[in-house]
């Protein structure tokens, strides 16, 4: 199914989409099970799992999270065995993704967001993945932690923070025209990803953080035994794992989660300027994304 334009989505496109991540999310789970690598479902699937036993209903994308450790074996494991229709997609030196996470794309889809339509990457349809860190018990080493976290994500990203102030902005402006090339950027970035995730999680730690993510996420401290391992519950008539203490994840996070939202925001919609669920984005290229 082809779709274009990011407006609403009709149930029948929704769906389609939401089948083809399914897809992704089972390779996945299976892979990860193979090499004993922990996730579990963070965001709006985590909350569609216990709200809906499923997606919810106007949602067309699954994110999980796995510790700082799963996440780089991950890394490491994926381009060696999976299989080649699903790209690991990481910023990294030769890799400029417009995103502070990693991705698994299937290469035979196609989802080209906005934002990265002027990159030559994996467009295709993906399950993102964020890394949880361990949180330093010092006040001062937290603080510093989250200051590493939004250099970070300013350096990876190429934006300058536009939720802390006008100050802050200005800040960014003029720090990130001090490091001009995405060369200078990748050497701040990577220095700033290894000190924000010095904190390794351990069953000494007592709390746990997400740092590729907004700020008003970054700052939550989730107690460490919520995630410390995973709980298998229903999901689109599959079994998929939740954070042990996901009540206590989604209520810091999303406050009283089992509350539907107002009925205008219960629209289906993406970010995507074209989806296609059945051909790849590579034959799109120089007419959606990378255009001349």
């Amino acid at each position: 199914m082809k779709i274009e334009g990011n407006g609403p989505l009709s149930p029948q496109e929704l769906r389609a989409i939401q089948e083809k991540s399914l897809e992704i999310l089972v390779y996945f789970k299976e892979f990860c099970q193979k090499h004993g690598l922990l996730f579990y479902f963070c965001g709006g699937c985590c909350i569609g799992a216990i709200r809906h036993k499923g997606f919810i209903p106007w949602d067309d994308d699954i994110d999980v999270f796995m510790p700082r450790k799963d996440y780089e074996r991950l890394a490491q494991l994926w381009p060696k065995e999976a299989d080649p229709q699903y790209a690991y997609c990481r910023s990294d030196k030769g890799h400029y993704l417009r995103s502070l996470l990693s991705a698994v794309s299937d290469e035979n889809t196609t989802f080209i967001k906005e934002r990265q339509q002027d990159l030559d990457i994996s467009h295709g349809i993906r399950l993102e993945i964020l890394p949880l860190d361990g949180c330093p018990e010092s006040r001062f080493a937290r603080k510093r932690q989250i200051l590493w976290a939004l250099i970070y994500s300013m350096f990876n990203n190429n934006e300058a923070p536009t939720s802390k102030g006008k100050a802050a902005y200005l800040l960014g402006r003029f720090l990130l025209a001090l490091t001009p090339t995405q060369g200078m950027r990748y050497r701040v970035w990577r220095l700033a990803e290894k000190r924000m995730s010095r904190y390794p999680i351990t069953p000494e730690t007592k709390h746990v953080t997400e740092l590729c993510a907004r700020y008003q996420y970054m700052v939550n401290d989730y107690p460490a035994q919520a995630f410390a391992s995973a709980k298998w519950v229903e999901f689109e008539g599959l079994s998929m794992p939740v954070p042990v203490g996901y009540d206590t994840y989604l209520r810091m996070a999303f406050g009283d989660y089992m509350q539907l939202p107002p009925k205008e925001e219960r629209i289906p919609k993406h970010e995507a300027v074209l989806v296609d669920t059945e051909h790849s984005y590579r034959q799109y290229k120089g007419a959606y994304y990378c255009r001349k």
